[in-house]
């Protein structure tokens, strides 16, 4: 029938990658929202506008976030898109499951939502699309039963979400698997209950590969380094030499400082450890034979983001390095001060880098207590985001 064709969507299925058309195919199959999800999808390419509204606020007892309404401003012509709303389950850390869990996720959403899911959400939260108002509760307490819990939405902490870290990268700097756990744990109520001027992102990567892309993406970004010098097998680098990889071109030359010095004649490889910048890019080319530095911990950097009230912004570094181990007390205290004055100070959906870069980032090392430090240079001898006060010049 002409009202069952789909030509637009169906060419989204014939490139070389798994498209999400074909998957929202199968849903429909047994699923009439996800059928009509189909049809409401194709008339939106047709028309060249979306037929999707905010309603109103939904959720589940007790919880001000985790749920995202969604409703079509088409109800009469779509009404198993009347309500369509999202559910975001808060995920383990590293994205470690095992087969019966996702068995019992699926199952839950494929009895009461439309059975698409989204692995993962830009945040980390597994993302379970379309379902009524009336199944949210049972959604939740079904869920809660076997262990799992609904992860963040609107003006509060979202869910924490870190890389691999120990469980499989041997580059890890950090224990990011446990700061997530740990963290998510110790701020439950951040989580479910939104409270601030808009949303904040945690995200933690084991090194500078940032796996995570937290740099770019979170609010707070934890990327593990080390503060003292790379360590060289140097009987491992001259296997490298043997294999015919070229040292000088391919790991000296690239070295964004000319940290790292090569000798042909001896095929040793030494580094100023005071000119590396622990950029990752020599370990990378040099596994075997270059690995981080016995002190490890993180740099902690703050206000990145995606555009919204300001354009995009990568994080800015406020504590070059950090222990990250035992409670992590020290990294507890100091988002307890960041948190009190972005809350104060932030605008309604203003994210803390959109703030900070309101109201300045010597204010806001001043608020929380932070020293002013090189690392903290916007950009190089041109204009400096932050300006040392006279009296500390003066020490």
């Amino acid at each position: 029938m002409a009202e069952n064709r789909t030509p637009q969507l169906d060419e989204l299925e014939k490139g070389q990658w798994p498209s999400f058309v074909t998957e929202i195919k199968k849903a429909a199959v047994k699923n009439k929202a996800s059928k009509e999800l189909l049809h409401l999808l194709e008339r939106s390419y047709e028309e060249k506008r979306g037929h999707w509204k905010h309603g109103g606020i939904v959720g589940v007892k007790g919880y001000g976030g985790g749920v995202i309404g969604r409703y079509s401003d088409l109800p009469e012509e779509y009404p198993n898109l009347a309500a369509f709303h999202t559910v975001r389950v808060n995920s383990p850390s590293g994205w470690f499951y095992n087969t019966q869990s996702l068995r019992t996720i699926c199952d839950i959403w494929e009895k009461r939502g439309s059975g698409l899911m989204n692995f993962h959400g830009a945040t980390g939260d597994a993302i379970l699309l379309g379902t009524t108002t009336d199944q949210l509760q049972p959604i939740f307490d079904e869920l809660s039963e076997e262990g799992f819990d609904l992860g963040g939405s609107g003006s509060d902490l979202r869910s924490p979400s870190c890389c691999v870290g120990p469980g499989r990268c041997e580059h890890a700097c950090y224990d990011t698997l446990e700061a997530c756990y740990n963290i998510t744990n110790e701020y439950q109520d951040e989580l479910h209950r939104p409270m601030w001027p808009y949303k904040f992102k945690f995200k933690f990567s084991g090194c500078a590969n940032d796996c995570t892309a937290s740099i770019a993406r979170s609010d707070c970004a934890i990327i593990g380094t080390w503060r003292d010098s790379l360590i060289i097998d140097q009987e491992a680098v001259k296997v490298y030499v043997a294999e015919g990889l070229n040292i000088q071109a391919v790991v000296c030359d690239r070295c964004p400082t000319n940290a790292l010095k090569f000798n042909a004649e001896t095929q040793e490889l030494s580094v100023i450890a005071e000119e590396c910048t622990r950029c990752m890019h020599c370990i990378n080319r040099m596994p075997k034979a270059i690995t981080p530095g016995k002190e490890r911990g993180a740099t902690i950097l703050i206000g990145g983001k995606s555009t919204i009230v300001q354009s995009a912004f990568m994080g800015w570094v406020i504590v070059p390095f950090m222990k990250m181990e035992g409670d992590f007390e020290e990294f507890k205290d100091l988002m307890g001060r960041i948190w009190e004055w972005w809350d104060e100070n932030g605008k309604t959906r203003e994210r803390i880098g959109e703030t900070i870069y309101r109201l300045g980032m010597t204010n806001f090392l001043t608020a929380i207590g932070l020293p002013a430090v090189p690392q903290m240079v916007y950009r190089p001898r041109a204009n400096p985001y932050v300006f040392w006060p006279e009296d500390e010049i003066k020490k």
